[in-house]
């Protein structure tokens, strides 16, 4: 179906519900009322035909209560791994029992950086939430904070749940905050102007946000939002942000009509959707205005237009593409290891195989396995 306004994310065929730190625990404490109360909103989806995917916040906020851990469990990286292992424990009890009083079976799914970045485990997470919906659970995923790093992890739900859509082919995402939505500025100023629909992420919307969480608790913030939407649309999925501090916040946004939509851009392969999602290239290219220009009408990254190599990848692995100035082009699976990208740099066709030792290959960075920025 097509989502064209908030109260259509009550018809998807399936939707992906991100619940935020700030909304689930208050003071260390979890607020079993209010989720029972979102449960209840996500029952009825249920009902009506949806089914719903969970990305829940948390984990960190809960253990650390536990263990009196300091600045809530993100003083350092390992308080906010030990709090993550303990509050994983805490966070799926808590969402088996609110859903388990509607008779529905909660099915936990821990997930890294690395599970949705790698094609061969992108496709397994894939498997297991179809699995998951087939059999009549509700599958509740988190980011496995016990075991991430600064330097492989999401960092945000936000992204997560986007990833998460996409590797369940879910219609909508719906990410409850503690704000209604995007504003025109900060929404602390008395003029700020809340804004009901976006037709793509551009530079002028990404400049409407703040990377800070008001909270103090989550990770994200207004510019996670924003990335998480980028992926979205960029994979023909629709995602909104609404306030969900209110009791029973899915049906007051329903009814009210009040969040942001973004609508969903016209969507690629699916394995351009895979790659547009990824967050962590191996290193970056840059190439001249030549190429640069050659990019935005469709063409391949060619090892004439290079005129620099960062990084230590791989044949295989996914590298940023950058301008001369440092704008982001795009991103896409490299042909050559960092080496051999250096090696041929500049270098027209005719002059690859001589350093190369062998034929060369047909781009550095074929079309078809590339995402412009």
């Amino acid at each position: 179906m097509t989502i064209a306004a908030l109260p259509d994310l009550a018809n998807a065929r399936r939707l992906v519900v991100k619940v935020g730190s700030a909304l689930l625990v208050e003071r260390g404490v979890p607020r079993a009322d209010w989720l029972g109360l979102l449960v209840a909103d996500l029952v009825r989806l249920r009902e009506s035909g949806t089914e719903v995917i969970v990305v829940s916040s948390g984990a960190i906020a809960l253990g650390a209560a536990k263990l009196a851990m300091a600045k809530g469990g993100r003083g350092s990286l390992a308080d906010a791994q030990a709090s993550a292992s303990v509050g994983q424990v805490e966070l799926a009890r808590l969402w088996s029992a609110a859903l388990g009083a509607h008779g529905i079976t909660a099915a936990q799914m821990l997930v890294t950086l690395g599970d949705l970045e790698d094609r061969r485990r992108y496709l397994n997470a894939s498997a297991t939430l179809a699995r998951l919906l087939e059999a009549g659970a509700m599958p509740v995923v988190n980011e496995n904070d016990s075991v991430a790093t600064e330097e492989i992890r999401f960092g945000d739900n936000d992204r997560l749940a986007a990833r998460v859509a996409q590797a369940a082919d879910a219609e909508a995402v719906l990410l409850l905050s503690d704000v209604d939505g995007l504003y025109d500025r900060d929404p602390r100023e008395a003029d700020a102007q809340l804004i009901d629909r976006v037709e793509g992420v551009t530079p002028r919307i990404m400049a409407m946000a703040t990377g800070a969480s008001s909270s103090g608790l989550g990770s994200g913030g207004m510019q996670a939002k924003l990335q998480a939407a980028r992926i979205a649309e960029r994979a023909g999925i629709a995602l909104a942000i609404a306030n969900g501090a209110y009791d029973g916040p899915i049906a007051r946004m329903l009814r009210e009509n009040r969040g942001t939509l973004f609508v969903p851009q016209a969507g690629g392969s699916a394995r351009k959707a895979w790659l547009s999602g990824r967050l962590a290239p191996a290193g970056v290219l840059t190439v001249d205005e030549g190429c640069g220009a050659a990019l935005a009408k469709g063409a391949s990254v060619l090892a004439a237009g290079l005129t620099d190599v960062a990084g230590t990848f791989h044949r295989g692995d996914l590298v940023a593409i950058h301008g001369t100035k440092g704008e982001r082009l795009g991103q896409g699976l490299v042909e050559y290891d960092a080496a051999e990208c250096r090696a041929i740099l500049g270098l027209r066709e005719g002059e690859q195989a001589e350093r190369l030792g062998y034929a060369p290959r047909a781009a550095v960075v074929h079309r078809d396995h590339m995402v412009r920025a």
